[in-house]
Parts: structure tokens; sequence; C-alpha cells
């Protein structure tokens, strides 16, 4: 296959771990091998850190129900729902670790293979992973933003004030949801207290975008920017379901610019993939890491 940029170099992947897809593992070494690579992350990158995604391999969505930024501003009731169960999801998220995976897009990165990072995910875990300037679209759920005075705090001092306003309460959990809250009855909620901002008195909101919130501006341009100089577009465990993602797999198209896309499952990208591999992400990346980065490294030296 002919690279768009550039002539392709095959580059075969040794010791590959998923026999089954080789002859794709080497034609996805074949496309990204010579860099100008711009990732784009979703949910499914994170599975083997323990974080479910929103569908699974069948596409269909997970019984779960995001909240969304009218609820969450307009009903106090649904607020102090949220932070319930958020309060107690965050300590699956502060405990989960970077897998292969993230460390593998970290690895191509430094490797000068991937030249930018943007992710739907709000983990933090490429940047734990050792991968710099990710883009954040929805951002992190390690900061909470103030809706009164714009203060950002950290998510770790937020912990500790609803721990100490709310000492004793605790409720069973009956499973983790993929944006950090947990599934959990009305009837947990009694006696659990919200606290506000200490600035100002304000109403406190992680700092994510929540469903039916507009993406900062600044954060879609650099998106837009790092798809516009891109040789290849590599879509990493999205189903691209939403348009925040599936977008810059259209401008991408638009531009001649190669989209691959690894990830279990259909998504709403495929139409437009030059390259599809319906595979696990830690062994997949880890695999192309072999393949490619000893070669990376050659040429930058």
């Amino acid at each position: 296959m002919t690279d768009h940029g550039g002539v392709s170099r095959p580059v075969r992947a040794s010791g590959a771990p998923l026999a089954s897809h080789a002859p794709r593992l080497d034609e996805l070494a074949d496309l990204v091998h010579d860099g100008g690579v711009a990732v784009l992350s979703g949910a499914g990158i994170s599975t083997e850190s323990g974080i479910p995604d929103y569908r699974g391999p069948t596409g269909a969505a997970r019984p779960s129900s995001p909240m969304t930024y009218a609820v969450f501003t307009g009903d106090p009731l649904a607020r102090r729902r949220y932070w319930a169960r958020s309060h107690l999801g965050w300590k699956v998220i502060a405990r989960a670790q970077p897998n292969a995976g993230h460390r593998a897009v970290a690895a191509l990165q430094a490797a000068g293979v991937v030249d930018g990072i943007v992710t739907q995910n709000v983990d933090g875990l490429h940047t734990a992973g050792g991968a710099r300037d990710v883009v954040e679209l929805h951002g992190n759920l390690d900061r909470v933003v103030c809706l009164g005075c714009g203060e950002l705090s950290s998510r770790a001092f937020l912990d500790q004030r609803l721990r100490e306003a709310n000492p004793g309460w605790s409720a069973e959990v009956t499973g983790i949801n993929p944006d950090g809250d947990v599934s959990l009855p009305d009837s947990a909620l009694d006696g659990f207290r919200v606290v506000p901002c200490v600035v100002c008195g304000g109403v406190l909101k992680p700092d994510v975008v929540f469903f039916g919130e507009t993406v900062p501006a600044d954060r879609v341009a650099s998106a837009f920017g790092l798809v516009h100089t891109a040789r290849v577009l590599l879509v990493l465990g999205s189903s691209l379901k939403v348009m925040s993602g599936h977008r810059f797999v259209l401008r991408a198209a638009k531009l001649g610019v190669p989209v691959v896309i690894v990830n279990q499952g259909e998504t709403r990208g495929d139409p437009h993939a030059a390259l599809k591999l319906d595979a696990p992400l830690g062994p997949t990346l880890s695999a192309l890491v072999d393949a490619v980065v000893p070669a990376a490294s050659a040429l930058q030296g």
C-alpha cells in the first residue's frame, strides 16, 4: 500500500502475539512506519485498565445514563446523586494504571512515529503512561471546576472534603460506568452531603464535558490541526458513534489522509478506513511498537 505523502516501506512484526492478524499488522506497520501519525483514542483503549467502555465489541450501548449538563446545573437532587455516585467511582478511576496500549502509544510518540494524541477519555491514562501534550477533548476527572468563579482544584482535594463532610457514609457499588461514576440506588443517597466551592460557595463540577455541553474551541482547533498535518490518522478503541470524535475521521477522509482503525467491534468510521483491525488494543499496539520503533529510532539517529 502507498503511504500518504511518501513511499511505503514494509516492516515485518516479529513475534506478533495475534497470529490471525499478522498480515494486517504488517500492513499497519507499513502505513505508520514513516511517522506523521495523529492518534485519536476512545474508551476502548482503557478497558484493559479496568475502566469499561460505552459499547462492547457488539457495538450495543452499555446500560448507563450519562449525566447531561442541563440536568446537572438545573436539578440539585440530580447533582447530589451524581456526586454521590462519582465519589465512589472516583476510587476506581484513581486506582487505574496505564496498560500496554497506553504505553505503546507513548513509545510510538517518543520514537517520533506519533506526532500528536487526541483522546476522548477523561481518565488521564495516556499522560500517566508517558505520553506528552495530550489533547483531552472531554477534559479530565482529575480536576474540578467551580461554575461560579471558575476556580480549578484537584479531585483529590474534593475527595478529601467529601469524606470529611460524609463521615460514615457508604453504599454498595453495583457497577462502574465509563465516565467514572457508579450505579447506585436512590435510597443510598440518604445522608450524603455535597460541598460547595471553597472560594465563592458556588456549584462544583468535574472538569469534563458532559453530554449536551460544548467541547472548548481551543481543544477542537488543536485536534483539527493535528489531523490537517497528519500523514495517517490512527483511531484506537473508539466506536466513533459520537460526532465529537467522528468529525476528525470525516475531516481526514476529506483531506485524503488515510484512516486506520484498531477497535473491537464495528465503528461509524469503518466506511472511511483504509485499514481496520478488529483486535484487542494492548497486544496489537505492543506488536506495532516491536515492528516500527527500532526502525524509527534508526531513522532519527
